[in-house]
């Protein structure tokens, strides 16, 4: 199994090239047909954009060979992500960490368990890592490795929320953000207008914030052309350049999620009272507007100051937990190989057996003696094939299977990726049933 990480997040991207990246991978796993790409997977959310994807071919491929596939294949796809998303590829292309096998697992297996939030502990990535790898299913785009992978990281995320006090409290940057806000905004959720800037992924997490609060009257203005869609397809309202002043100055709550362009200078902030949150990761206000009298500017680094602390101790143990899943998922991943060299090792060995066999019986007929001879022969090969299985055992355990594969191969021509697509296929049969 080869499985890669491509990951764009809030660590080293602004949400709105996030959000256009996004944009632009959307229709990628139907647009991009690589011969060696066996299955994808994309886990789009506020914060970050990573597609996870299998790679084909033999166990036995040099770490060099392997560095260059998936090259070829990222170019491929931050091609397909620039030419969507109207992002220049350079700019695409440094956009992504690269992961591969168990620094993948790894990365998805913290990520899942909210270790990577922008509020740690969050349990709202568990649900979306969930969902990713259900719509890859359903769509026919993942592979048996992928699912696995996924599957082990969702039961990770469980291990930790059972565990540990990690999200105990269920909360997000967007519900602190809005709890903030309730503290010094009049009257009630149901009776505030709202307007917020942008119309990425995190733009719509708020949207279904504020109505799960009671909020009906909420608008939405992008300096892009995406605002109208975006509204139509939310049930909110778009909101032009012409008509921000005026929103914004009766506006109960103004949210900024988008981090697009240079953030509003104080003098453009309409008189009067107003509540700002502002969180873009790259502001949507400068800071100077908190300096505005009658307005309350509520920053990250307000809601991470107001949220739940998650104590050393959980955070700890939830690390330790995640990297015990992570190595226990690679070691059961390197016997799943090995397991597919010794099936290519037996159905050899089983083809010459039934080669022999033919021979015997049509020398000797299905007499007495040619029972004695075939069950003496099926004992002989289950003894040979006694050592090398053993031995296959042990190299995996020592991170040395693909060293039993290449023997195989040298040795009786026996071409283990072939056995591997077999049973890479079969799982994909197993899914869409």
């Amino acid at each position: 199994m080869t499985i890669f990480a491509l990951v764009a997040s809030h660590k080293n991207v602004d949400l709105n090239t996030v959000a256009h990246l996004a944009d632009g991978a959307r229709m990628l796993p139907e647009t991009l047909k690589h011969p060696e790409l066996a299955g994808t997977v994309i886990l789009s959310t506020c914060n970050r954009l990573e597609i996870y994807g299998e790679i084909t071919g033999s166990t036995t491929t040099t770490e060099q060979a392997l560095h260059a596939k998936i090259s070829k294949i990222s170019a491929a796809m931050f091609t397909e992500i620039a030419e969507h998303s109207g992002l220049s590829f350079d700019l695409v292309s440094s956009s992504f960490d690269v992961f591969v096998n168990e620094s993948a697992a790894h990365h998805l297996f913290t990520v899942s368990s909210g270790l990577e939030s922008a509020v740690v502990g969050e349990r709202e990535i568990t649900g979306q890592v969930r969902r990713a790898i259900a719509a890859s299913q359903e769509a026919g785009h993942s592979s048996g490795n992928l699912v696995r992978l996924f599957n082990e990281a969702s039961h990770t995320a469980r291990q930790v929320g059972q565990q540990t006090l990690l999200g105990a409290h269920g909360r997000s940057v967007v519900s602190v953000a809005l709890d903030l806000a309730d503290e010094v905004a009049e009257g009630d959720w149901a009776h505030r207008t709202a307007l917020i800037f942008g119309t990425g992924a995190y733009a719509g997490a708020t949207v279904v914030a504020l109505r799960d609060r009671g909020c009906t009257d909420i608008r939405v203005y992008s300096q892009s052309d995406r605002a109208v869609g975006f509204a139509q397809k939310r049930q909110v309202t778009a909101v032009s350049v012409d008509e921000l002043h005026d929103v914004f100055s009766t506006a109960d709550v103004v949210i900024g999620c988008s981090g697009a362009g240079d953030p509003m200078p104080a003098d453009q902030v309409p008189a009067g009272k107003h509540i700002i949150l502002d969180l873009a990761l790259s502001r949507d206000f400068a800071p100077e507007v908190a300096q505005l009298p009658e307005v309350e500017l509520i920053t990250l680094e307000s809601v991470r100051l107001a949220a739940p602390e998650e104590t050393d101790a959980s955070v700890t143990l939830a690390r330790t937990i995640v990297d015990n899943a992570s190595a226990e998922f690679a070691v059961k991943e390197k016997a799943r190989s090995v397991d597919a060299a010794i099936v290519a090792l037996r159905e050899h060995t089983m083809s010459v057996l039934e080669q022999e066999l033919t021979k015997v019986r049509h020398q000797h007929g299905c007499g007495a003696a040619a029972e004695e001879m075939e069950l003496a022969m099926r004992r002989m090969v289950k003894s040979l094939l006694h050592t090398p299985t053993v031995r296959a055992r042990q190299l995996a355990k020592e991170g040395r299977e693909e060293d039993y594969a290449a023997a195989l191969e040298a040795l009786y021509g026996i071409e283990v990726a072939a056995t591997l697509a077999h049973t890479r296929d079969s799982s994909r049969s197993a899914d869409a049933s």
